[in-house]
């Protein structure tokens, strides 16, 4: 059964071991750099929650879900939000280890990242998006699956995707 924990001193070693193939490294930031990022929205006009995506006995991959991430855009200087971002949530970071990946886990753990939306942490947004290299087509495809469609934002070189809640 799969289920998110939050990022603690009990899971962060084993979040920060697990990585994704070789062909898919230009898809997804480092775990270690998106923890990070977590750890910088502290005192900002931004949430971010990231969790370890878990089997009962281990982490299996790395999920991040962002609140008004725009706010972030602030401190990068001349780098442009995508609008959709201020006031929504979004799948910031989302991986799967290359051990396990293939089983399912992606599937079920955007399921359990929607089911944490909906409960919506920081109040009622009307939109969760994410983006996605183009070439990242087991990507697209999941995220299509799920109802997220490409709404003609770009995020740097990322393909932008939203969800009405």
């Amino acid at each position: 059964m799969l289920h998110l924990e939050k990022i603690d001193a009990h899971n962060v070693w084993d979040v920060l071991d697990l990585k994704v193939a070789k062909t898919q490294k230009n898809f997804v930031a480092s775990n270690d750099v998106s923890i990070i990022e977590a750890y910088t929205t502290a005192g900002t006009a931004c949430r971010a929650f990231p969790f370890a995506i878990c089997t009962e006995k281990r982490p299996v991959g790395f999920l991040m879900i962002g609140y008004n991430e725009a706010a972030m855009y602030d401190f990068y200087g001349d780098v442009k939000s995508p609008e959709i971002l201020r006031g929504n949530y979004s799948i910031w970071r989302f991986m799967i280890d290359k051990r396990y990946q293939r089983r399912g886990y992606g599937r079920e753990a955007m399921r359990l990242a929607l089911d944490f939306v909906r409960t919506y942490p920081c109040g009622k947004a009307e939109y969760c998006s994410l983006s996605y290299e183009p070439e990242n087509e087991v990507a697209a495809k999941l995220y299509h699956s799920f109802g997220f469609v490409e709404n003609g934002e770009m995020d740097g070189d990322e393909i932008v995707a939203v969800l009405k809640l």
